[in-house]
């Protein structure tokens, strides 16, 4: 089953991530650069964590930005979260240029690397080009508009949208477009951080500054200088930090946690959030102050159930073609029913099922049944009689008998993050 695959060359290092992250999803490590092809041809991760140090006595990281380069250049390519153990800038900054969907610095709190490989695997592949967002509904040509018209600016972006709609492909199709594109873009899910790690991923952090803090860390604002810093899931954000993310905003300057100097920093901010734009002008969740600096332009992505039958077919085609390594057809009633389903879960949902199907079907003609939805759409189109929290509760335990337990891939199955499936399995007592 495809998850996280470690590539380190120190045995010890690789073992302590390894067992910092069993609990997200299956772990494999090899120690040689060497390896690493056949591991990605075998394994198929989700998610690569790549040691930027190879060569004994270096520091620059260029085995490992080679290894990044040579990593991305495939085709169907894995999120890559870099790590080394020199808290340098520049090295980051190189790496998320090449590709790379963050980094992390050696030794780290266990929950910093847990927090940051999550949001890796939530992300899973690096977002495809701005042509990717695909789609001839009127929507989806308004929304393509949109961002051709906005990405040129420097204005702030907040970008509405359930969850697995594609708010990063939007983000990502932004920054292409925009004049800061050759600049790095780090993306920061907001709901994976930690509340106590959320000033020192922002802001970074000096030496000591906290118990573990062995080592200074540039923030994630720092290390996005130039570019543009996508805070993810920004409806997230506790009150608290929010005051402080204002401040920072409107200052253009941050401090790192245990410094008294503030650095200035460059950056273009997008946002994102699958919460309702009402439930935004609450001002008990969100600080309208706050809001007003993000929302200076709203794009709204819409459900895949709004762009109708024909964006859902092309998408199907899109899908299936990349992940067939074989000639595979739809059957007429296959192709009616999925035009027809609901796809609570969005472009990531049928993205998913696409993947599924491909991997698990006997032969070249796809039926419903190979993309494993009829027990997720049973659950959720019971009898009108059971109340909302029953059928979610249903089709919570549905999408786990599915994905046997897994929980990145239930929580794909729903649309939601793993924090929020987390959250659904403590409310209803799973």
């Amino acid at each position: 089953m495809p998850g996280i695959l470690i590539l380190d060359d120190d045995p010890d290092v690789a073992l302590a991530a390894r067992l910092a992250l069993r609990r997200l999803a299956p772990v494999a490590v090899r120690h040689a650069p060497a390896e690493l092809a056949a591991a990605l041809d075998e394994i198929a991760p989700d998610v690569l964590l790549l040691d930027m140090n190879f060569t004994p006595g270096a520091s620059d990281g260029a085995a490992g930005l080679a290894l990044l380069r040579e990593v991305m250049a495939r085709r169907q390519a894995p999120a890559v979260v870099v790590m080394t153990a020199y808290a340098e800038v520049e090295l980051a900054v190189q790496a998320l240029k090449a590709g790379a969907v963050d980094f992390i610095t050696k030794p780290w709190p266990n929950e910093r690397l847990v927090a940051c490989v999550q949001a890796a695997l939530a992300r899973r592949a690096p977002a495809p080009a701005v042509g990717e967002l695909l789609g001839d509904s009127p929507a989806m040509q308004s929304l393509r508009a949109q961002i051709a018209q906005v990405g040129a600016s420097e204005a702030s972006v907040l970008i509405l949208g359930e969850n697995g709609v594609g708010k990063e492909l939007v983000a990502r199709a932004l920054h292409r477009a925009s004049p800061r594109s050759a600049g790095p873009l780090l993306a920061v899910d907001m709901g994976s951080l930690p509340e106590a790690l959320v000033e020192s991923e922002l802001f970074g952090h000096r030496r000591g500054s906290f118990t573990d803090a062995r080592e200074s860390r540039p923030g994630r604002f720092v290390a996005a200088a130039g570019g543009t810093l996508f805070l993810d899931e920004i409806g997230n954000l506790p009150l608290p930090q929010q005051a402080k993310l204002l401040a920072a905003l409107e200052r253009r300057e941050v401090t790192p946690l245990g410094s008294d100097k503030p650095v200035a920093v460059d950056v273009r901010v997008l946002a994102a959030t699958n919460v309702a734009e009402a439930e935004l002008f609450d001002a008990k969740r969100f600080r309208p102050d706050l809001l007003y600096r993000l929302n200076t332009v709203v794009l709204r992505v819409p459900p895949l159930r709004e762009r109708g039958a024909a964006d859902i077919a092309l998408l199907l085609r899109h899908y299936l073609t990349q992940f067939a390594k074989r000639p595979v057809e739809l059957t007429p009633d296959a192709l009616a029913r999925l035009c027809a389903y609901r796809w609570p879960g969005n472009v990531r949902e049928l993205r998913q099922a696409c993947e599924r199907a491909t991997l698990l079907a006997r032969g070249p003609v796809l039926s419903f049944a190979d993309f494993g939805l009829a027990e997720i759409a049973a659950a959720a189109s019971v009898e009108p009689g059971l109340d909302l929290a029953q059928r979610e509760r249903e089709a919570v335990q549905a999408a786990l008998a599915q994905a046997d337990g897994n929980i990145s891939q239930a929580a794909k199955l729903l649309g939601v993050s793993r924090a929020a499936l987390y959250r659904k399995l403590e409310k209803h007592g799973l």
